[in-house]
């Protein structure tokens, strides 16, 4: 019998402690994210096993435009290629010898996921954009992404085709 009252106690102890962990852990990652969007989008990346295509760019200076931002990379072939950043219906239009796409119709990538840490605040910033389709340049359609261009809150962006 007392060894019973003290199982229970037990069980008590370790949910009571369990519980605060999981809250603790809650709040702490929390504050990892930009926004509960980010959150939610960086979890839905995580179970996706379908990644066609991963990349990470490094932008050293942005362009601010009237409605727009663009930046300028370097390509694996050594090519200067323009990001476009603008606001609008959210939205990427790829360029391709950024990333390793076949040609073939069935293997186009169906969203794009954009991964950036922030400089000043070290949040992760996530956002899943659904794929238009191919330009001369990268375009991307997303109104948060412009205005943390702006405010040259990021200097990577990773990009993960599904």
């Amino acid at each position: 019998m007392i060894l019973y009252v003290f199982d229970i106690k037990y069980k008590l102890y370790f949910n009571t402690l369990y519980i605060f962990l999981d809250l603790y852990f809650y709040q702490l990652n929390s504050d990892l994210f930009y926004d509960n969007e980010s959150k939610i989008l960086f979890r839905e990346i995580s179970t996706k096993s379908s990644v066609k295509s991963r990349v990470l760019l490094n932008i050293e200076k942005f362009e601010i435009g009237q409605s727009y931002v663009t930046a300028k990379i370097i390509n694996r072939y050594q090519d200067k290629i323009t990001i476009n950043i603008q606001g609008g219906k959210p939205g990427i239009e790829l360029q391709k010898s950024l990333f390793k796409i076949d040609d073939d119709a069935t293997n186009i990538p169906k969203y794009a996921f954009l991964f950036a840490r922030l400089l000043n605040t070290d949040e992760i910033f996530v956002r899943k954009l659904p794929v238009i389709g191919f330009r001369d340049w990268l375009l991307i359609f997303e109104d948060k992404l412009v205005e943390l261009s702006v405010k040259d809150a990021y200097d990577e962006l990773e990009i993960t085709l599904v």
